[in-house]
């Protein structure tokens, strides 16, 4: 099954205090950059969504990271995912990964069985702990309702209307649910 990655970074983050994805963890990279390396382990092609005027080099990103930039990215997270779905027209891929940004620690055998698990007209959830995490993996059926998304609450809206088309991955890895909303989620 072939899965394009997206990884969205275009929000403002304003609960860190600063501009998270620019923290720098242990490794000495980026959150960003992390979080975009930890997609590109699997995934060959991945793609980050990033607001006006930003280029992926100001975060340590790889050059053959496809960045797209969401003009409409300060009103909200369905703004930059439709951006971001909006790239995939040249896309062959069957699946796509929608990737946050500043969820690092994701397990790379966790985004292998979630990518195996897609196909073009299901959406697969991970599960850890009874919790609901992410990447969500959107089917390429699912991609005009991505592109028509708006406001802030994301995809929410496509799953809720497909819960019928909905696949659960229970997985053992936290990572799923971590991100990091304070500088204090860094450690």
């Amino acid at each position: 099954m072939s899965v394009v990655a997206l990884v969205l970074a275009a929000g403002r983050g304003v609960r860190f205090g600063a501009d998270k994805r620019r923290a720098i963890l242990a490794d000495g990279r980026s959150l960003l950059a992390h979080s975009v390396a930890r997609a590109q382990a699997v995934f060959a092609d991945v793609r980050v969504v990033l607001r006006e005027g930003e280029r992926g080099e100001d975060f340590g990103l790889p050059g053959d990271c496809r960045v797209i930039v969401s003009p409409d990215a300060a009103l909200g997270m369905g703004h930059s995912l439709a951006a971001g779905a909006g790239s995939l027209l040249d896309s062959q891929a069957q699946a796509v990964a929608i990737m946050l940004g500043d969820m690092p620690w994701i397990e790379l055998a966790t985004l292998q069985r979630l990518a195996e698990a897609a196909s073009p007209a299901t959406i697969v959830l991970p599960r850890h702990a009874g919790q609901q995490g992410h990447p969500v993996m959107f089917g390429r059926d699912f991609w005009p309702a991505l592109v028509a998304l708006r406001g802030d609450a994301g995809a929410r809206s496509v799953v809720q209307a497909h819960r019928d088309c909905c696949v659960v991955v229970e997985v053992g890895d936290s990572g799923v649910v971590r991100d990091v909303d304070t500088p204090q989620g860094l450690g």
